[in-house]
């Protein structure tokens, strides 16, 4: 299994999509083989490159959203208007086209099935992937860790993995957050992330959680000094964000 890597000190690897799942209207899942892959930790990432015909390349950093399965590795990959990668990624990519990825890379901002402490997961939009993968580690290893998940999102069609976290998962509490459109039925009203939500949703300060934070940078920081402000220990809480594509 992978550990802490370094992206300068990895080779690229030649991957191939092998099968596509839609999860919004800007949004897919893309399931690569890579043959040899090393295995990941849930939370790594990895770099994309694509190159033109001309030899241009451009390159970008996406979270693997699924824990290693042999030689497969899953990128949830979001549309950014203008964005040269995940344009191509989210258009005309199809089954069996080339792609260079390298890694994995990380070794900080990741869930390893031994841990047990509870692990609290807060995430922001897009955010949600390496998080997921978590998940998904979580009930691959038959891992009775307690999670919690607070997802935060605009509307409830930019929902990611919509069908598998309506499933119930034992040991999995979600409380989402609406910031713009509130679901049909449900009361209330949109509102952002907030001390309140986080009070109630959060496990105590004495439970010694774990807690990850992956988002855009605002929402990273207003979750973490939220988390500080009800008393959670700096070193407990760890955070991944993501800014404008260079692209």
């Amino acid at each position: 299994m992978a550990g802490t890597a370094v992206s300068g000190r990895l080779a690229w690897q030649v991957a191939r999509l092998a099968a596509i799942r839609q999860e919004t209207a800007t949004a897919r899942t893309l399931v690569f083989d890579i043959p040899g892959w090393p295995g990941h930790l849930a939370g790594q990432h990895v770099d994309v490159r694509l190159t033109a015909a001309d030899g241009y390349t451009a390159q970008r950093s996406y979270s693997l959203a699924a824990p290693a399965e042999g030689g497969r590795v899953e990128l949830t990959v979001q549309r950014v208007p203008g964005g040269e990668v995940s344009e191509h990624l989210t258009g005309p990519y199809a089954i069996g086209d080339p792609v260079e990825i390298r890694g994995p890379i990380g070794g900080w901002f990741v869930w390893r099935p031994a841990d047990r402490a509870p692990v609290l997961l807060v995430a922001g939009g897009a955010g949600i992937v390496p998080l997921m993968a978590m998940v998904r580690a979580r009930r691959a290893a038959g891992s009775r860790a307690l999670f919690r998940l607070v997802y935060s999102l605009r509307t409830p069609d930019e929902l990611y993995y919509a069908d598998e976290l309506r499933k119930p998962y034992a040991g999995l509490d979600i409380t989402y957050v609406y910031t713009r459109e509130m679901p049909e039925g449900r009361a209330g009203i949109p509102r952002r992330l907030d001390v309140a939500t986080l009070n109630s949703a959060a496990w105590p300060a004495d439970f010694e959680a774990t807690s990850y934070i992956c988002g855009p940078t605002g929402f990273v920081e207003t979750a973490a000094d939220i988390l500080l402000s009800l008393g959670r220990d700096p070193r407990s809480i760890r955070t991944e964000r993501f800014g404008p594509s260079r692209d």
